[in-house]
């Protein structure tokens, strides 16, 4: 399983930019996907995360602002983000759990695949 995370960059605060994770080895359609982040300094916290069945999960810091989606005739996941803050600045990474059934775990330890993780950074 690979996962490649891409749509990363340099935004103004109060802009907006969309994350994509493409997926290969398994489908997004049958595995819990999510979305982390790592600022420096800091431990990687959960952001947002879709289930199976379509489930959607969001932090707190990000709920209302975040919105995960899920293409899967593409393999895909993506992470539309606005009205961006700079504590939003960080290392963001898409996650697959392989567990087939459960809620959205909100724990790094949860999830078996990882992909590189794209970086994002909100100016103020």
């Amino acid at each position: 399983v690979q996962l490649q995370a891409s749509g990363g960059g340099l935004v103004q605060a109060g802009g907006s930019l969309t994350l994509s994770c493409a997926a290969s080895g398994r489908r997004v359609s049958i595995s819990k996907m999510a979305w982390f982040r790592q600022a420096p300094g800091k431990e990687r916290e959960f952001v947002a995360g879709v289930s199976r069945n379509g489930d959607t999960s969001y932090s707190d810091s990000v709920k209302g602002r975040f919105t995960i989606s899920r293409d899967n005739a593409k393999n895909t996941i993506g992470l539309q983000m606005i009205s961006l803050k700079p504590e939003d600045t960080a290392v963001y990474y898409c996650a697959l759990d392989i567990t087939a059934y459960g809620g959205i775990n909100d724990y790094p330890r949860a999830y078996e695949y990882w992909g590189q993780g794209t970086l994002v950074t909100v100016s103020s």
